[in-house]
């Protein structure tokens, strides 16, 4: 017999619950669908919140050709093989065959790469589904003929109604008499999940007489989850909320609240190489220049959960989120990348200044390249004042110093060489 959550599938846009800013009335996805064109896009947002069903809707709705790849199993030879086909199943009074491909995150570029001529061309509309940020997971020439729509986790009312439509409709439970008599458990252990709902409804309705009314409480949730109501989803919402309170909790400098987060991860079974990932990150970002040190052990914490594996691993990871916690805090690096980027895509491909420029060919040196450059290991102290930015930028500054000693020392480094030709207002 199919799970529970596989039975209650919707097969209309009616009978989906939640996404109302995608599929309510006179929403986004609601309109394309009812006009009866789509383009590609990528659906975002945790899981079980609808993504593979919305997707099954459409095609049901449009009547098109459907396939189906999993990012996980399938090769570069896969999608050419439903590549073509798709090409040998489209008619031209048919809108294109749509290819959806679940956690397309996973896909390698070579992988992605073999879907652009088929998207661009049209002969397929792909829809692809992740639990990740797609403009770090998805290469930007596939990204940029895909829309992207967020998913929302489900809300208390749609999960609360989701219950309900599972007791009044479906075939098996109907059989029982069950009442909901306590909801706030099954609620905090989905996560804002409907398939985890509905996975957790089952559970504990199967694991009850069939011969007896069941009355479903809170107590009797948390008995038949094993009693664990600090419960630890390494693929559901509460992967994102503890991860998101422990890189917090060493931001704002708690080395307590971040060891308890990352107790809470280490416990309830996450990836310890996510873990280690996420600390290089927040040296690079949180403490940065305040604490150099700071990324080099993070870099060699990774290394050594590499070498050690588990359980070994924790007391690294420990030492390492101890260290960045109580580390001095900066992200005047983060900054000045994000301002500078701001900043290229303000002003465009300026011209490089010709003395900073290589000289290779007698034509160059002709043309003034390299002219007037000066080496700075010829001048006392190594340095020597001249222009290195692009003409119209002469002026700009972009990294601002804080207010740590590590920092403070660059800035008088800096105000030393350059005089006031550098103004920094940490």
């Amino acid at each position: 017999m199919q799970p529970l959550a596989e039975r209650l599938r919707p097969h209309t846009l009616d009978d989906y619950i939640g996404q109302k800013h995608l599929v309510g009335q006179g929403a986004v996805l609601r309109k394309m669908i009812d006009t009866g064109r789509i383009s590609s896009f990528i659906l975002w947002g945790p899981p079980g919140v609808g993504k593979t069903t919305l997707a099954q809707i459409i095609a049901n709705k449009l009547q098109t050709p459907f396939y189906t790849l999993s990012a996980v199993t399938s090769g570069v030879k896969d999608v050419r093989e439903v590549i073509e086909r798709a090409k040998s199943n489209r008619f031209f009074t048919q809108a294109s065959p749509i290819l959806f491909i679940d956690e397309i995150h996973r896909f390698s570029k070579s992988q992605q790469d073999s879907l652009l001529g088929a998207v661009e061309q049209g002969v397929v509309t792909l829809i692809g589904a992740t639990t990740e940020n797609p403009s770090f997971e998805v290469i930007r020439p596939l990204l940029s003929r895909c829309q992207i729509y967020v998913l929302k986790s489900l809300e208390k009312e749609d999960l609360l109604q989701l219950l309900h439509r599972a007791l009044s409709t479906d075939l098996v439970l109907k059989e029982r008499t069950v009442e909901l008599k306590e909801t706030d458990a099954m609620l905090r252990y989905s996560g804002g999940d409907a398939r985890k709902l509905l996975n957790i409804l089952e559970l504990v309705v199967e694991s009850e007489d069939a011969s007896q009314p069941i009355v479903i409480t809170d107590e009797l949730v948390t008995d038949r989850l094993q009693q664990n109501p600090m419960a630890y989803d390494k693929d559901g919402e509460m992967h994102y909320d503890i991860i998101s309170a422990f890189i917090k909790s060493i931001r704002g400098s708690d080395p307590d609240a971040a060891i308890y987060w990352l107790a809470r991860m280490v416990e309830g079974g996450e990836d310890p190489a996510f873990i280690a990932r996420r600390l290089v990150i927040s040296a690079s970002e949180d403490i940065g220049l305040a604490n150099p040190n700071a990324l080099l052990l993070a870099n060699a914490c990774f290394d050594t959960l590499m070498k050690i594996g588990w359980p070994e691993g924790r007391i690294p990871l420990a030492e390492t989120t101890i260290y960045l916690a109580t580390s001095p805090k900066s992200n005047s690096a983060y900054c000045a990348i994000n301002d500078a980027l701001e900043l290229v895509r303000k002003t465009g491909n300026l011209p490089v200044p010709l003395h900073l420029r290589n000289a290779p060919t007698k034509l160059m040196k002709q043309l003034g390249y390299s002219d007037n450059y000066k080496y700075a290991h010829d001048y006392p102290g190594n340095f020597v004042r001249q222009q290195f930015m692009p003409d119209e930028l002469k002026d700009c500054q972009l990294w601002q110093p804080q207010l740590n000693a590590a920092e403070q020392k660059h800035k008088e480094r800096m105000q030393t060489l350059w005089g006031d030709g550098k103004q920094y207002s940490g």
